[in-house]
């Protein structure tokens, strides 16, 4: 019998969370708590240690990055705490913040207005508990534009490939996107990997370090 993964969802919209609540639990997940606020988020955490966290980024009392403020605390003292952040904005500091958090893995940033699928969004959430990591499209985008790049050694192809890892896809998933073979894709993460000297270890783990010095803004 899987695994039930328990959840604490914060969202200080009531008609927004009890639909989450219903949502996750026709997906096999149990929510063991669901919250309006940053410290009730806290203390939620902290009373059922769940395998995962569902929270907006702004929450009462503050109004503005409470939810991602504790979130980044309780991932401190729980690395491997999977979070997944939701926000109507574009904020490439506030997915920084979040990787700079615990090991980097287990974390996401979705943008709500994007939420369509909704089956899309709970294989998301069992990715990122698996210890992938998700940001949103339209973040992965913004962060393309800056205007230094520190990824220029690599070709406009191999960006385009670690934006698709960024999302979360795998090997498959962009080699259909891209119309290129799967063989093709492995080849391209492995320049990626060269390339941003990340050091030999589980594939699964290199493709986070490459991620997380695609959003942060230096090689590792």
């Amino acid at each position: 019998m899987p695994t039930v993964t328990r959840v604490v969802l914060a969202e200080d919209e009531v008609l927004l969370r009890e639909g989450l609540v219903a949502l996750l639990g026709r997906f096999g997940f149990e929510v063991v708590a669901a919250v309006g606020s940053a410290p009730a988020l806290r203390d939620a955490v902290e009373a059922h240690r769940p395998d995962l966290l569902v929270t907006d980024i702004r929450m009462p009392p503050h109004h503005r990055d409470d939810g991602l403020r504790a979130a980044v605390a309780l991932r401190g003292g729980r690395p491997g705490l999977a979070v997944v952040v939701l926000s109507q904005y574009v904020q490439s500091e506030y997915a920084s913040a979040l990787l700079d958090s615990g090991d980097g893995r287990r974390v996401g940033y979705l943008l709500k207005d994007r939420v369509a699928d909704v089956t899309e969004f709970a294989g998301t959430l069992r990715r990122v508990v698996d210890g992938g990591t998700a940001i949103d499209p339209d973040v992965v985008r913004h962060l393309l534009h800056r205007p230094r790049d520190p990824l220029a050694a690599l070709t406009a192809r191999e960006r385009a490939v670690l934006a698709l890892v960024a999302e979360g896809h795998s090997n498959a998933a962009i080699a259909a996107r891209l119309h290129v073979t799967e063989a093709a894709v492995g080849k391209h993460v492995g320049n990626i990997l060269a390339k941003l000297d990340l050091p030999p270890s589980d594939d699964t783990n290199r493709r986070v370090l490459a991620v997380l010095a695609y959003l942060r803004g230096t090689p590792s």
